[in-house]
């Protein structure tokens, strides 16, 4: 079983590769800057990636960047400070992730991968009950 999250962490990184080496150079942001986070998404449960994951990046609880997980379930914020950040993944059907003390150091980037899981909890909405009046 230990051989499961070295599997997905080899997944991801190979994908991230993959993914920036299939990109026309210019048409879009480099990732190669320092002070970057960058990472992946899955679903718990089928080991997919997860588009459209709101990502955001909290430094002293004060919002910084908002980033959404692309096509491939990967994201990455650009020109971050150094310093502690918290990061929040939320997706709707999903429980809602959140990573403390996620550090950035000075020339240095982070690679943060998520696995997301859906809710147990439906979510009913009221109804009437009808009953015959006599």
């Amino acid at each position: 079983m230990k051989l499961k999250p070295l599997l997905i962490t080899s997944v991801f990184c190979l994908t991230a590769m993959l993914s920036r080496a299939n990109t026309t150079p210019g048409t879009e942001v480099e990732n190669t800057k320092k002070n970057d986070i960058a990472g992946g998404v899955i679903h718990a449960d089928t080991h997919k990636p997860l588009c459209n994951v709101n990502v955001v990046a909290y430094s002293s609880s004060k919002k910084e960047k908002v980033a959404l997980t692309d096509g491939n379930g990967n994201y990455y914020f650009t020109d971050l400070k150094p310093g502690t950040y918290k990061l929040v993944f939320e997706k709707d059907g999903f429980k809602k992730v959140t990573k403390e003390k996620v550090t950035i150091r000075p020339e240095e980037g982070c690679q943060l991968n998520v696995e997301m899981s859906e809710n147990d909890v439906f979510h009913i909405l009221p109804g009437l009950l009808f009953s015959d009046f006599e």
